[in-house]
């Protein structure tokens, strides 16, 4: 515990997500404070500490991790380094919240699995637009049985990357992201759809594209199918390379009874053969980010589970290699052990 008996936090990586991170412990101040910042740039590390009320500076986060002050880690690294970062802290005995992916490789995930599990500590995958109010909101309505049996379901996360290629540094790169665009921005209609429809994924089939960004190793835009075990079949729309349609949603469900659809801020619902009816609106943007920070702090509190762990992020990376597999090899991909 840190000094005044709060939840020492210590952030791995001091970059943009970091800075958005930091807004939920501020709103979790009761509970828990961010007592130490690694980066390999401390200059970099040291834009936050005045809002973090001055913690300790690391360039190494393993001698951050060592630290007996820090109870918890927030891991907002590269892609390619988050599993060595996991394995370090939960032999610490550190909890563990982890910017998306989990990590890159089926070994990896084998490693981080075994590694929380042996350590009894929590992880919790920074899986933020979960946060959002319509989306607990329609889950609730399809466990409900609001919709019937469900026969599919669809998630995006489409916009116009305007970025200058020199800042997309490690992103572009296949060793380091993991891919392109679709481990990336993608992630997050994967995490979505599998939270929303209530069985697991036995297939997927994927297209990707690189339709604009040539500086990207990967793909810039990703359309994925993935088969349920109940029958449903999901959708994933994802880009970084163009505006969506005006008429694009968040997330949409349809079944047997009725549809949901959301543009993230309202949740629709229309029973079939009936009208269309607003079941919940919300009155500005939600800062998921802060939300998901909060959330993590009181789980540990309250001694009680994440919204989704490390058990949830290793299906969702099953979800996208298998994308990549598909899109390699022009089939589909059966997944094993999802």
């Amino acid at each position: 515990m840190s000094r005044d008996g709060r939840i020492g936090v210590g952030i791995i990586g001091a970059g943009e997500i970091a800075g958005a991170h930091m807004r939920g412990y501020l709103q979790a101040a009761e509970h828990a404070r961010v007592v130490a910042i690694a980066d390999v740039d401390p200059a970099r590390a040291q834009r936050f500490t005045e809002r973090a009320g001055r913690p300790d500076i690391f360039v190494d986060y393993r001698q951050m991790i060592a630290s007996p002050s820090v109870d918890a880690v927030d891991i907002c690294l590269p892609h390619h380094l988050h599993k060595d970062a996991i394995v370090a802290a939960a032999e610490a005995g550190k909890h563990i919240l982890c910017e998306k992916p989990l990590c890159l490789t089926i070994e990896e995930a084998d490693a981080v699995t075994r590694a929380v599990t042996n350590a009894g500590v929590t992880l919790m995958c920074a899986h933020n637009q979960l946060f959002l109010p319509t989306v607990a909101a329609a889950r609730q309505m399809v466990r409900d049985g609001r919709l019937g049996k469900v026969y599919g379901a669809r998630t995006t996360d489409i916009f116009a990357l305007s970025i200058d290629p020199d800042r997309l540094g490690w992103r572009a790169r296949r060793a380091t992201s993991g891919g392109g665009e679709l481990i990336d921005t993608g992630y997050h209609p994967t995490y979505l759809l599998l939270h929303l429809i209530d069985s697991a994924p036995v297939k997927v089939a994927a297209v990707l594209s690189r339709h604009r960004l040539e500086i990207l190793e990967g793909e810039d835009s990703a359309t994925v199918l993935v088969e349920f075990a109940n029958g449903s079949v999901g959708t994933i729309v994802t880009s970084w390379a163009y505006e969506p349609a005006g008429c694009t949603e968040r997330f949409s469900i349809v079944g047997e009874a009725g549809s949901l659809w959301s543009d993230g801020r309202a949740l629709h619902h229309k029973p079939r053969g009936g009208e269309q009816v607003v079941v919940q609106e919300s009155g500005g943007e939600t800062d998921t980010y802060a939300a998901e920070v909060v959330d993590f702090i009181a789980c540990l509190v309250e001694g009680r589970r994440p919204i989704n762990t490390e058990v949830e992020g290793v299906k969702v990376l099953k979800v996208i290699l298998g994308a990549y597999a598909s899109a390699e090899r022009g089939e589909i991909v059966e997944l094993k052990n999802p």
